[in-house]
């Protein structure tokens, strides 16, 4: 799948699209380059898996994990921008949330995570630094 989300408001509407598509036991890898709107998507789809668009969703960057509990069941919210050694993210319980839904920013850390994912969204910054290229893949 490919999307072009033009601003904000396209992202939470996505957001609320991909929520409708998860299912217990996805792990969805966020992609993209710092800027790239990978927490935006990822805080915009907890609020919908949540049913709650004024939910607190921090970045987890310096928590590298915040979990939630969510009529859809739990959910993680991981970032190993900060990781340094791939075998910390064995430490998280990344894969270990089968009745969940786990989402990863910076998966490449872990590559082991990453290999793991069972949705890939790769978010690219287009020329002119307006919107954000999507781009959706199941494995």
């Amino acid at each position: 799948m490919q999307r072009f989300l033009a601003d904000d408001d396209a992202t939470s509407a996505f957001g609320q699209e991909l929520a409708g598509m998860l299912r217990p036991g996805d792990i969805v890898s966020i992609e993209g380059e710092l800027g790239a709107g990978k927490s935006a998507l990822a805080r915009a789809t907890i609020r919908a898996l949540a049913k709650d668009a004024d939910l607190e969703v921090p970045s987890p960057t310096f928590a590298l994990v915040q979990p939630y509990e969510t009529p859809a069941g739990p959910v993680l919210h991981a970032d190993l921008y900060r990781l340094g050694d791939a075998a910390e993210a064995d430490e998280l319980g990344l894969l270990d949330t089968d009745n969940g839904v786990v989402f990863v920013e910076w998966a490449e850390k872990a590559p082991h995570v990453q290999d793991a994912a069972t949705i890939i969204i790769t978010l690219a910054i287009p020329p002119g630094g307006e919107g954000r290229a999507l781009s959706l893949r199941r494995q």
